[in-house]
């Protein structure tokens, strides 16, 4: 199912296509599309499923950049 949405970039009667944007729950561990759950279950958004599948390992990576810098 495609959301159309008024942007008001155009005239009044055009619509534009909303494109779908996917979520990691953090609890299900399952990707969602269009935030269903709370947003303290959620990260994101992601523009692809694919993306929002690798949530997890990306906030892992990053909070070991963050650790690192933590210890210079």
């Amino acid at each position: 199912m495609v959301d159309r949405a008024y942007d008001g970039s155009k005239h009044p009667g055009q619509l534009e296509e909303k494109m779908p944007q996917y979520w990691y729950n953090v609890n299900t561990r399952q990707v969602e599309q269009d935030a269903q759950s709370g947003w303290k279950e959620l990260i994101g958004p992601y523009n692809t499923r694919e993306e929002a599948e690798q949530a997890p390992a990306k906030v892992h990576e990053r909070n070991e950049d963050w650790e690192a810098k933590d210890d210079d």
